[in-house]
């Protein structure tokens, strides 16, 4: 007789039931040479099946040792206990335990994926042992589709894959007819006879008769060992046929493969809770991304209509803060400032502003307007444009020329028919001018809710207000400063100029600041919100995937049993959560541009902006709720005890 193959020295192994420890297994011995047929009887519970897993490396013993191949198994770590059961042992099953979502040929294949064979000599492979069972014609069915005798013969081409030097056999006649249980027996002492060592758990002594041996056990302890007369083992097997190892990269290349598509395969057959445990993920992405948009269009808006104030633009007024009562007796501010101030290299342009509320009339038409006295550099200062006619210019203020441009408001109140007012005149209280242009309406909002004229503040000094004193000067900073160097440096000027600073300034770009902040604030605080959509919608992914572990329970003791390491089990459901992240944020990324684009096309003049950083978030973010959500499952997945696996229901 050979070296032992499978050598046990007193095994106990025993179970904790509440306060008290049941033993199953009681201080065996037990040696298994090469290519032995074994049959281990007893009734229920005698503990067969104990030592039959604990023989497969699915169970550890609480005491004693057990050897595979001389190595003993006590100081191997899970993923060496699985190369033990994925390339030395072969299992077959009572009730078959093929994976209902594949077909016959992939069920056969799939101790090969974690194995890392060649995808091509694999799937030969499993046809050919298909074939030799006699399913060339039933490779491509699924379980369901094969009646019992054809399952438990893709079980045993399953165990056959990677070579099965020992095929252990759990009840295989057990859930059969009488004629498909005598052919798995034929197939058994066949696989015998070509060198693989068989060991049979049964309770049926006609079942044990095919065996060269026969181990009956009782109450956890070994009550005999005979040999059948006339019978001895076959030659052992020098090495088993399975195909060439592929390299490392597509070994897990493959591994990473079947991970993924057994995940698409799961979110496949319960779709509608995919899409239910996508739901809070859509919801929160497509929030996040919405919000951001929103809050992108609305500061862009509102800096658009601050613009029409004039691009960042200071004004300068005489005194210590609006409502100053000093500020009519103050003389200094003068056009000679406005002047100086032009010629500094951080301004654009300068206007001096004088005003007076005065009745406008055009022949018998009246109305209130306000005449704001301005330089000609005013319309670029502010940003206005005509929308027919022309501006004054330098010329015409160094001539004190009676001219007038009409703000829309002004040419409605004074030509109510439509008419065109360029080359008309009117009289602005006593002063006449001659219309020469009409501007755009502003659309800022921000501008003088009376009808406005636009003269030269030259004209609106000598014939309405009768002296030079200027109101306001108004400076458009240079694009290439920042308007507190700009307020920095005016200030110093002005300052100089009137040996104290009997002005204050008032910067447009305050404005901006602070809608600009609380825009980002608004727009923080509802993302937040959207955010926490998001966690809750991680939760439900968690949830979901804690129950698809459950209810997996069994496919993932079949798979730790055909050789699978606790990372391929890991990968497998952590891969199915991330899909359902990713899949949900694209969904939610679609739903947002949809939204915004459905927002833009309304015509409400209100633009919903998108950027990229928005979206690659919203894709970071699903990513992340996959992997920190999905791994508290696919954790409990990859740890669980195959043994108990295996008898889940």
């Amino acid at each position: 007789m050979s070296e032992p193959l499978l050598q046990m020295t007193g095994v106990r192994r025993e179970y904790h039931a509440g306060t008290s420890v049941i033993a199953v297994l009681k201080d065996v011995d037990l040696e298994i040479c090469q290519g032995e047929f074994v049959a281990i009887m007893g009734a229920s519970g005698s503990g067969k099946s104990t030592l039959m897993n604990i023989l497969g490396c699915l169970d550890r013993p609480t005491a004693g040792t057990y050897r595979v191949g001389g190595r003993l198994t006590e100081e191997l770590e899970p993923d060496e206990l699985a190369a033990l059961r994925r390339e030395y042992f072969g299992f077959i099953f009572q009730r078959y335990h093929l994976l209902s979502d594949l077909s016959a040929t992939g069920n056969v294949e799939v101790p090969a994926i974690y194995a890392g064979r060649d995808p091509a000599t694999r799937h030969q492979r499993a046809e050919a042992l298909l074939a030799r069972l006699g399913l060339g014609d039933r490779s491509h069915h699924r379980p369901g589709e094969l009646s019992g005798g054809q399952q438990q013969r893709v079980s045993i081409a399953r165990a056959l894959m990677n070579g099965g030097a020992v095929i252990l056999a759990d009840e295989p006649t057990g859930a059969l007819d009488k004629a498909s249980g005598e052919e798995v027996m034929r197939i058994l002492e066949q696989l015998n006879a070509d060198g693989h060592a068989v060991i049979l758990v049964t309770h049926d002594a006609a079942v044990a008769a095919h065996a060269h041996r026969i181990i009956e056990i009782s109450d956890g302890v070994i009550v005999s060992d005979r040999r059948v007369p006339g019978k001895s083992a076959a030659v052992a097997r020098s090495a088993p046929p399975a195909a060439s190892e592929a390299s490392t990269w597509r070994a897990l290349t493959d591994r990473f493969s079947e991970a993924l598509r057994m995940a698409l395969i799961a979110m496949n057959a319960h779709r509608t809770r995919t899409f239910l445990t996508m739901l809070g993920i859509i919801i929160g992405i497509a929030s996040v991304v919405s919000v951001v948009g929103l809050g992108k269009g609305a500061q862009e808006k509102v800096m658009s209509q601050i613009s029409d104030l004039g691009t960042n633009t200071i004004d300068i007024f005489p005194g210590k803060d609006f409502g100053d009562p000093r500020a009519g007796a103050i003389q200094t501010l003068t056009v000679a400032d406005a002047n100086a101030l032009a010629r500094q290299p951080y301004v654009d342009s300068v206007t001096p502003n004088i005003s007076a509320s005065v009745s406008a009339r055009v022949r018998n038409i009246a109305a209130s307007t306000q005449v704001n006295g301005v330089g000609a550099d005013y319309f670029r200062v502010r940003g206005l444009h005509t929308a027919s006619g022309r501006l004054f210019d330098q010329a015409a203020v160094d001539a004190i020329m009676q001219v007038a441009v009409l703000d829309s408001k002004a040419r409605t109140a004074l030509f109510p028919q439509g008419q065109s007012p360029l080359g008309a005149v009117i009289l602005l209280g006593t002063m006449p001018a001659r219309v020469i242009g009409v501007l755009k309406p502003s659309q800022g909002g921000f501008g003088s809710s009376s009808p406005t004229v636009y003269v030269p503040y030259t004209a609106a000094a000598a014939r309405l207000v009768g002296n030079s004193r200027l109101e306001s000067i108004t400076v458009r900073v240079a694009d290439r400063v920042t308007s507190e160097i700009a307020q920095g440096a005016v200030t110093h000027l002005l300052t100089t100029r009137h040996r104290s600073q009997d002005f204050f300034i008032f910067n447009s770009d305050q404005i901006r600041r602070a809608v600009t902040g609380a825009s980002k604030t608004l727009t923080l605080l509802i993302s937040s919100i959207a955010v926490i959509a998001l966690l809750v919608g991680g939760i439900g992914v968690m949830n979901i995937m804690l129950v698809s572990v459950t209810e997996r329970t069994k496919e993932i003791g079949v798979r730790i049993a055909v050789g699978a390491r606790q990372s391929d089990i890991l990968h497998q459901f952590l891969i199915e959560a991330v899909l359902v992240c990713l899949i949900g944020g694209v969904i939610g990324v679609l739903l947002a541009l949809l939204v915004g684009f459905a927002i833009n096309l309304s015509g409400s003049g209100f633009h919903v902006v998108f950027s990229l950083a928005p979206i690659l978030f919203a894709f970071l973010c699903s990513t992340a709720i996959g992997v920190l959500f999905g791994f508290l499952p696919a954790r409990n997945a990859a740890r669980l005890d195959p043994v108990e696996a295996l008898a889940r229901d």
